[in-house]
This record gives C-alpha cells, sequence and structure tokens, in this order.
C-alpha cells in the first residue's frame, strides 16, 4: 500500500480533514454520558424542569455539531477516497495498455479484468473507511475508558480488564479470517475467468450444444467459491456475538459493583448509567474496529495485487533510434528460438531467413507450427530467447515505440474493433485526413461497402457488431494501410473472405504505392503462392525456404499442405497459382 500513496497526490489536504472532524464527532459524544449524569442526578432528582431542559438543549447542540462533523468528514473521506483511486486506475490503465504480450500473458485477462474493478472497489471502500473509522473508533474506546475514571474509579478498573479482552478477541479472529478472504478472493478470480470463456466462447457453447456441461462446470467453480465464503463467513460471523457476550459479562459485573456502590453512597445513579453509556460506547466502536479490519484487510490483499500490475514488465526497454529512410534489407532473423517459459517446448527454434525492402514473405505451416510466434517476434511483441530480429537494417529493440509501429503495421487474425464510427477506428493508426482514411479503405477493398453504408460515419457496435466478418477483416486491413507503413504483417487476416476476393486483397496491398516489404501468414498455399519467398514452419522448425515452385519440389511438408487444396496429382505437377496469387 505505501507504493501507491503518491497517489493520494491532489487530495492529501481532504484525506487529513476527514479524520480530524471525524475526531470531533468522537470528542461530542463522550460529553453526551456527563449530561445525561446531571440530568438523573440532578435534573430529574430535584425535579427541575428547566434544568432538564437547559441539559437537552445542550444535548440538541452536541448531536447538531455532531451531524455537521459527520456530514464534513464523510464528504471529505469520500473525495479523496474517489480521488485516490481514480489516479490509481489511470495508472494501472496505462501500465496495462503498454504491456508486451509475454506481461498480459502471465497476468491473464481475467484476473486483469478482476484488478482493475473488484480490487479498485476494495482499495476505494477501505480507504474511505480507514479515514472516518480507524482513528475514530480508538479514541473513542480509550476516551470512554478515560472518561470512566473521571466518573468513578474503583468501576472504571472493569473496563482497564475488559478492553485488552476484548482486544484479544477481536484480533484473534481477524487473523483467523484475514487468509481466508483472501482464499475467497482468489477463488473470485478464478470463477471470473470461467465466466469470461463462457461469454466470449457463448456461440461455441450453443453450436455444440453443451450448455448442460458448461453449467456443471460454472456450478462446480462457484460451489467452491460458496463454500470457501461460507466458512469465511462463519469465522467472521463470530466477531458480533463473542464481542457482545464479553461486553454484556461486564455490564453485569458493572451494574453489579455499581449497586453495591450506589447503596453505599459513593455512587449516584447518573454516574451508573454514564458508566453504562460508555460501556456501551466501547462496545459498539470495537465491533466497527473489527469489520474497519476485515475491510483494511481486504484492501491491503487488494492493493497489494494492483502493486503487482504496476511493478510487473519492468521499465520500458524501446530504444530512442528513427526507422530509417534508406535500408536494402527490411528484414533479417538470425538463429531465432523462442520459448514462452522455462519449461515448455520451445516455439520456435533456430529459425533464419532475410527479406530485402519491397518483398513479399509467405509463412505457412500446420496449425500449431509457429506462425503466429514468428510474426508476434517481427512485431516486436515478444523477446527472442535466443538469436536476433533485425528490421530495416537494426535491432528491433533499438527502435522508438512510436516510429516502429507507424512504420511496422500488423493484422492479428481475429479482426478488433471498437464501438464507435468507422473513421474513430481507423483514426487509431494516427492523426491523418479522410483522404488518407478512404484511400486505405479502397486499397484494402472496404470503400465500396462504406459507400453503401454512411461513409466513414458510419457506426459499429463492440467488435464491429454491424458488420459481417469479411467486412470486419477488410476494415482491419485498412486500418493497418492508413499512413502507406513501409511494412505490413498479414497474420491469416483473410479467413473470412471468399477466395476470389482474398486474392483481389492480396493483389491490392501488393500494388501500394510505397512499395511496402509484406509478411504473409497464412495456412493454405493460395495465400502465399505468389510471394517472392515462402518459409515453412513444422513444429517450430523451418523445413523448407524458396519460392512456390522450389518448395513443391524440395519440401514434402509444403507439398502435403498444397495436395490437402488441389489433390496430389496437381500437387506434384506445381503448375497451380504461380504469381497470380499475389
Amino acid at each position: 500500500m505505501k507504493k501507491l500513496l503518491k497517489y493520494m497526490k491532489g487530495n492529501r489536504a481532504r484525506a487529513a480533514l476527514a479524520p480530524v472532524f471525524k475526531m470531533l464527532e468522537a470528542a461530542s459524544e463522550l460529553f453526551v454520558p456527563l449530561v445525561m449524569a446531571d440530568i438523573i442526578d440532578v435534573g430529574i432528582a430535584n425535579g427541575d424542569r428547566s434544568y432538564i431542559l437547559g441539559k437537552c438543549g445542550i444535548l440538541v447542540i452536541i448531536a447538531l455539531l455532531g451531524f455537521s462533523f459527520t456530514v464534513l468528514a464523510q464528504f471529505f473521506s469520500a473525495k479523496a477516497a474517489v480521488g485516490f483511486t481514480s489516479n490509481i486506475k489511470k495508472a494501472l490503465f496505462r501500465k496495462i495498455i503498454s504491456f508486451e504480450y509475454a506481461d498480459i500473458d502471465r497476468e491473464g485477462t481475467a484476473s486483469l479484468l478482476a484488478k482493475m474493478t473488484g480490487d479498485m472497489n476494495e482499495v476505494q471502500n477501505g480507504v474511505n473507511l480507514t479515514l472516518r473509522l480507524f482513528m475514530r473508533s480508538p479514541f473513542i474506546v480509550f476516551g470512554a475508558a478515560i472518561m470512566a475514571f473521571t466518573v468513578d474509579s474503583p468501576s472504571a478498573v472493569i473496563f482497564v480488564v475488559l478492553i485488552p479482552i476484548l482486544a484479544a478477541v477481536v484480533f484473534a479472529l481477524l487473523l483467523a479470517s484475514i487468509p481466508l478472504f483472501r482464499k475467497v478472493r482468489k477463488k473470485t478470480e478464478e470463477l471470473l475467468a470461467v465466466v469470461r470463456e463462457h461469454l466470449f466462447g457463448v456461440r461455441v457453447i450453443r453450436a455444440f450444444g453443451i450448455d448442460g456441461k458448461e453449467q456443471k462446470r460454472f456450478d462446480k467453480e462457484n460451489g467452491e467459491l460458496t463454500k470457501r465464503s461460507r466458512f469465511a463467513g462463519k469465522i467472521s460471523a463470530l466477531m458480533n456475538p463473542a464481542t457482545y457476550v464479553i461486553v454484556n459479562l461486564g455490564i453485569i459485573v458493572l451494574l453489579y459493583t455499581g449497586a453495591i456502590r450506589i447503596d453505599s453512597g459513593k455512587l449516584t445513579v447518573g454516574e451508573l448509567v454514564a458508566l453504562y453509556n460508555y460501556m456501551s460506547q466501547i462496545l459498539v466502536e470495537l465491533l466497527k474496529l473489527a469489520n474497519l479490519m476485515i475491510t483494511i484487510s481486504r484492501s491491503l490483499s487488494a492493493a497489494g495485487r494492483i502493486e503487482e500490475v504496476l511493478d510487473a514488465g519492468g521499465k520500458d526497454a524501446s530504444g530512442t533510434l528513427p526507422v530509417p529512410e534508406e535500408y536494402d534489407v527490411a528484414l533479417s532473423v538470425k538463429d531465432l528460438t523462442f520459448s514462452y517459459d522455462e519449461k515448455s517446448h520451445p516455439a520456435l527454434s533456430g529459425v533464419s531467413f532475410e527479406l530485402r525492402r519491397g518483398e513479399t514473405l509467405g509463412v505457412i505451416g500446420p496449425t500449431g507450427s509457429g506462425k503466429t510466434t514468428l510474426i508476434n517476434l517481427v512485431s516486436g511483441f515478444y523477446k527472442p530467447t535466443t538469436g536476433s530480429v533485425e528490421i530495416f537494417e537494426n535491432d528491433i529493440g533499438e527502435y522508438d515505440k512510436d516510429s516502429l509501429r507507424r512504420a511496422v503495421r500488423r493484422v492479428p487474425q481475429r479482426s478488433a474493433l471498437f464501438s464507435g464510427t468507422v473513421r474513430e477506428n481507423l483514426l487509431l493508426a494516427g492523426d491523418y485526413d479522410d483522404k488518407d482514411l478512404l484511400e486505405a479503405a479502397s486499397f484494402a477493398m472496404a470503400k465500396d461497402f462504406l459507400l453503401e453504408k454512411n461513409g466513414l460515419d458510419t457506426e459499429i457496435g463492440e467488435d464491429g457488431a454491424g458488420l459481417s466478418g469479411g467486412q470486419r477483416q477488410r476494415l482491419t486491413i485498412a486500418r493497418a494501410l492508413v499512413g502507406r507503413p513501409k511494412f505490413i504483417i498479414l497474420d491469416d487476416c483473410a479467413s473470412s473472405l471468399d477466395p476470389a476476393t482474398a486474392k483481389a486483397l492480396r493483389r491490392s496491398v501488393s500494388s501500394l504505392p510505397q512499395n511496402p516489404t509484406v509478411i504473409i501468414a497464412a495456412q493454405r498455399t493460395t495465400s502465399v503462392m505468389g510471394a517472392d519467398k515462402i518459409v515453412v514452419l513444422d513444429d517450430g522448425v523451418c523445413v523448407g525456404a524458396g519460392t512456390h515452385e522450389e518448395l513443391l519440389k524440395n519440401c514434402p511438408v509444403y507439398r502435403e499442405i498444397h495436395a490437402s487444396r488441389y489433390g496430389k496429382d496437381l500437387a506434384e505437377g506445381g503448375s497451380v497459382g504461380g504469381k497470380e496469387a499475389t
């Protein structure tokens, strides 16, 4: 939590005023039992109506002051807590969107969502209650004990004995419940991950008719969460009855000894009522303090998880080198090896190739061969385990990230569009005018269907809702072409297009005026057969490199992929496709 305190900047004054006003409210409450004692011992005992009314007026004034102090404390604590968490949310979001792919893989999307929502609410609630109660409750407890000594010292000894016992019971239960609530929180994140999978895969679930199976999976996870929550709740639920029993025993002792002292004339009825009120105040505040400690423990645990995210990923290791205008070799991959973690089998092993300026490279291989991993490394989203990736004749890590992203554009397998207008989605590529946007849409073969709608002002829903799969893919490609990048990476991004449209799209991209270097990752030879060079991957290893015709003769894996579409005889002949597939 200490690392997060810097985000209190701009809210420190509010954070300081909240407990001050709460302490003033607490101080006013401590005088109420003394006024009540005077009403009983003087006003009621002597039948003095005016005296009683005067004291009642004092109680009204104390109540109004207490109410004013409470409202001010609530206002300042709420403002400070909301401002504090707002600053953390901004920092957390900045951190998350700066994450490399490896950081996102490590943290997990469901976990990041839980930290941005549930954990943030825990922190806000914890800060709010801490500012209002953390100093107030101990002040009332010890203040009531001190005030009890001013009323009657022998009776106040009961307070001295009672408070340590209550504190021991409260903190024992807290120490038992805190780790249980942490387990509950962890299980909540696991359940959130299951729900997220179900929401994203609901169409698949319906298509395969596995609603019942997935319901059982959810019920199992939810049942485990319920079981843990109930056990943690049972432990924390002991807090109230345990403290009530101890305090009520103390009240019994207080009333018994107080009655004896009243009979002996050493204590008045009003003073005994005041002592009873102080005892009740201690009970209420200890219960508040116990609940506050549980809230604080949850808040600290949530803050710790948020700190882990803010500390993750390390400093941005990107360089400062701008992308050069003149270069001959666009991409050089040397002995590239990559593993997603130390224990896993390498996703790529010893891959090497070179791509010159303006050339087109095809990357092909069976499912799981490492195509997307290679594309991620070439895009700079992961760092090689061994080997190197040089782009524009320099190591990819030496470039300024913004400069690199303007020069190298990638179209992912899954079309990622955001709710808003088409213009807003295309402008994610940078600040360009409508002419540039329409030019990119034209090359991506998206201009015609846009003009049939509302042009660049066409509204689309979340994840491209309202568009067909092919329209989404063409808009995603158009976004990558905005600004005429030097290097374009197409990661199997035409899966929703018919063969004729996909072929025409590849021709359109190859005819771009800036003559960009292009990488096409695909599972079908029709997508890559017109490339200047093709790299064939199988289980993370490069098993062939060359042109379409060369690979049909020399690479069994490529020949098998090609045969799966055209048949064995045509594949061996190698006469299908050629440069027309570009």
